[in-house]
């Protein structure tokens, strides 16, 4: 890991920080660059930071097309038979060393803010929707302020269900299935899933595109793990992508604002 030297001209340096994780294919340039309206709306409240997935992978879906030239290609867990399986404890263990890392180098830069947040797309918002849940289950285990993370709130672009489990002291099961095991459910029937009483408390924001192939497990994953009293939802016309155009990132990044509003204040 090598660290950028800091950069004090830089305004955000002082604004509390989101994390943010990239989806399955990509990388956090990528990532960056499909984020560059929100993070432009966002640049007087947050201090955006992206971290990088340890696992290499082919290109994620319509990623060639604009990013080709973009790679390497990362992911943070499997979702094809041919993806090396290391087992979960390592999944899980360079999961947190890719978040640990991204943090300290942005400590490096000279940023200072409290990490606040969790903003995920694709399979980086499943992942973030579960840490989010390992962090309530430590809190619930150890207290509040004992967990290994202390987010206050995630948006979640674009999830699917189910959770999956992050905490290698933790049992999985059938509902809270075990990070080496390949979750993204294909084809025309899609099971009905049940929260087997995983239910996250921690308030998410999610970002439903209408037209995306994957639409029926974002809203399981809203409504079935997520708790009715600590979720919203944008829903915007479009497919399994970030939103781009200025009506839709607007709708987006109010609810972001107006969530870590309520969040922070209570907090």
């Amino acid at each position: 890991m090598t660290y950028d030297q800091p950069d004090y001209g830089d305004l955000t340096l002082h604004l509390p920080r989101i994390l943010c994780l990239h989806g399955g294919g990509t990388n956090a340039l990528i990532f960056r660059a499909q984020c560059r309206s929100i993070r432009a709306a966002l640049q007087n409240d947050f201090r955006l930071v992206f971290a990088e997935a340890a696992f290499p992978s082919s290109a994620g879906p319509d990623v060639l097309s604009v990013y080709k030239d973009w790679g390497p290609f990362k992911r943070w867990l499997r979702w094809l038979p041919d993806h090396p399986n290391p087992g979960s404890d390592e999944i899980i263990n360079q999961l947190d060393q890719s978040l640990q890392d991204a943090m300290v180098m942005d400590d490096m830069r000279g940023a200072t803010g409290e990490w606040v947040g969790l903003l995920g797309f694709s399979q980086g918002a499943k992942v973030s929707a579960s840490l989010l849940y390992r962090q309530q289950r430590q809190e619930e285990m150890y207290g509040r302020g004992n967990a290994s993370t202390n987010f206050k709130f995630g948006v979640i672009l674009a999830g699917r269900a189910p959770l999956v489990c992050l905490d290698p002291d933790r049992q999985p099961d059938a509902y809270l299935p075990e990070a080496s095991q390949i979750t993204d459910v294909k084809g025309p029937k899609r099971p009905t899933l049940h929260n087997g009483g995983h239910m996250l408390r921690i308030p998410t924001l999610h970002v439903h595109g209408t037209n995306d192939p994957g639409l029926d497990l974002h809203r399981q994953l809203f409504e079935d793990f997520c708790a009715p009293d600590s979720r919203r939802l944008v829903v915007w016309d479009g497919d399994h992508r970030l939103p781009l155009k200025k009506n839709d990132v607007g709708r987006v990044v109010h609810e972001i604002q107006e969530l870590a509003k309520d969040v922070m204040e209570y907090n």
